[in-house]
């Protein structure tokens, strides 16, 4: 008897632990632009410019409307691994942690419409600055 539940495909499980890693490089970039940003107005010892700008970047971590929307580099990853796909497609909705099978319905600019295999009727919009959807293989 087969295992009813099959393992996900090895891309689509490389594209889940990259995602927290985008996360952390998105943090350690910001970090750093804001470091140097210090670094031009400020006048200042850099050591403390650089604590200064690390702390700034995880309380702003803490707000969570801005963590959601502040993602410069998973934007570009996301928008250029989901460029191909097109209404019909098979993909699959990458987020943190786990993988959902998803059907790409509608494709507007940076917009996808996903329905999910098993959803009756309406879609899921998302932004594709926002996840990585994943075509299937």
């Amino acid at each position: 008897m087969r295992s009813p539940v099959r393992p996900l495909p090895a891309e689509v499980e490389s594209w889940t632990s990259r995602v927290r890693w985008l996360r952390w490089l998105e943090a350690l970039a910001t970090a750093l632009v804001l470091w140097l940003i210090l670094l031009v107005v400020i006048d200042g010892p850099p050591g403390l410019l650089a604590v200064a700008a690390v702390i700034v970047v995880g309380l702003a971590a803490l707000v969570t409307p801005l963590r959601r929307r502040w993602r410069p580099i998973s934007a570009l990853v996301g928008l250029s691994v989901s460029r191909e796909l097109r209404p019909g497609d098979r993909a699959w909705l990458v987020l943190p942690g786990r993988a959902e099978p998803v059907i790409v319905t509608a494709r507007r600019r940076l917009r996808l419409v996903l329905a999910r295999p098993d959803q009756a009727s309406e879609g899921l919009e998302v932004r594709r600055t926002r996840v990585i959807v994943v075509p299937a293989a």
